[in-house]
C-alpha cells in the first residue's frame, strides 16, 4: 500500500510526506516515475508558486496526461493541496491567463487589491488562519467541525462553477472563495493541511481511509 506524492518540483513534498507519515503506516512515496504513480493506492498532488510554473513543470516531467487520466478514471483517491487544487479548473487569471486541467469547471482569480474590513485593507496574499465554513458533508471532513481553522497563503482563489462541487468555503473580506472542492475520488483544499496543525493530520487521516 502506497501513497503517491507526485513530484514535479513544484510543492512542499516533504512536509506533506511527514504529515502523512504522521497519521499512517502506508509506504509515502515522493515520486515522477508513472509507473508508481499509477501503482500507488492513494495520489497527492501538491503546488505551490505561480501557476504558470505547476502546469509548465507538470508539461516538462511529463506528467499531465497521467495526471489527467487518473482524474478521468476516478478509481483511486486523490488529494490537491494548494496550487494543487488551483490546477483542476479550467483556467486561471494568474499570469496573464493560464489554461489548467480542466478537472472542474469554475476559474481562479485574483482577491481584489481594495477590500477592506474594520476600516483597515486586508493584505493579499490571503496568509494565516481562517475558519473554513463546510458547504456540504464529505468523508474529509469527518470528526473536523464546521468553522475550524486552517492555514493559508495565496493571492488567487478558486470559483467553482457547480454548488455540488464546493465542499468548503472562506470569507476574506467581501470574497466567498471556493476553498475545498472536489468530485468522484478527487478532493482538493486551497490550505495547506501539513501547515494546520491537529485538523489538517485530521483531515490527512480522513483522505488516507477514504474509500470512494
Amino acid at each position: 500500500m502506497t501513497i503517491a506524492v507526485i513530484d514535479y518540483g513544484m510543492g512542499n513534498l516533504h512536509s506533506v510526506a511527514k504529515a502523512l507519515e504522521h497519521v499512517t503506516e502506508e509506504r509515502i512515496a515522493i515520486t515522477r516515475d508513472p509507473r508508481a504513480i499509477k501503482g500507488a493506492t492513494r495520489v497527492v498532488l501538491p503546488g505551490q508558486g505561480a501557476i504558470r510554473d505547476c502546469i509548465g513543470e507538470l508539461e516538462r516531467t511529463e506528467l499531465t496526461g497521467l495526471v489527467k487520466t487518473l482524474l478521468a478514471d476516478g478509481d483511486k483517491p486523490l488529494l490537491g493541496i494548494c496550487v494543487g487544487q488551483q490546477m483542476l479548473m479550467e483556467k486561471s487569471e494568474e499570469n496573464g491567463g493560464v489554461r489548467c486541467l480542466g478537472y472542474l469547471e469554475g476559474e481562479v482569480k485574483r482577491f481584489p487589491a481594495d477590500m477592506v474590513e474594520h476600516g483597515e485593507r486586508l493584505k493579499v496574499p490571503h496568509m494565516g488562519w481562517n475558519q473554513v465554513e463546510q458547504h456540504h458533508m464529505h468523508p474529509l471532513w469527518e470528526g473536523i467541525p464546521t468553522g475550524d481553522r486552517f492555514y493559508f497563503v495565496h493571492s488567487y482563489y478558486v470559483a467553482a462553477s457547480h454548488d455540488a462541487e464546493v465542499f468548503g468555503t472562506v470569507r476574506y473580506g467581501d470574497v466567498v472563495a471556493h476553498v475545498a472542492t472536489g468530485r468522484d475520488a478527487t478532493f482538493a483544499v486551497q490550505f495547506h493541511p501539513e501547515k494546520s496543525a491537529a485538523m489538517g493530520l485530521r483531515l490527512l487521516a480522513n483522505f488516507v481511509a477514504w474509500a470512494p
